[in-house]
């Protein structure tokens, strides 16, 4: 698979920001489903929501305080009847489902990815 080029002043422009998982809650208003988040990005850009489909890996109360990575800064979507304002960060298990990537320690939220 041959990826493609960008510069890296492209790569700069994405935002991507640590936070902390505060509230997650299991929802199932969409073709897939999902669940819901508000995460805890600091006091630069406070909490944001997300919905993402992470129910194969995770259970809503296990994901309270886990700290993810997201990219913060672009354009709000409509998923359903939801307005996913960052898009969570996660890499493919064996069987296609996301795994969230997160630090191995804890850092402070809105630490930014470089």
């Amino acid at each position: 698979m041959k990826s493609n080029i960008v510069n890296f002043s492209d790569f700069e422009k994405i935002d991507i920001r640590l936070g902390t998982i505060i509230y997650a809650e299991n929802y199932d208003k969409l073709k897939k489903p999902s669940i819901l988040l508000k995460i805890d990005f600091g006091n630069e850009l406070g909490i944001k929501k997300s919905s993402a489909q992470l129910r194969k890996n995770y259970k809503s109360k296990d994901l309270i305080n886990k700290q993810i990575i997201a990219v913060v800064n672009f354009q709000p979507k409509q998923i359903g009847n939801i307005i996913s304002e960052v898009l969570v960060l996660g890499l493919p298990d064996l069987l296609n489902e996301p795994i969230l990537v997160s630090p191995s320690i804890k850092l402070k939220n809105g630490v930014k990815l470089y």
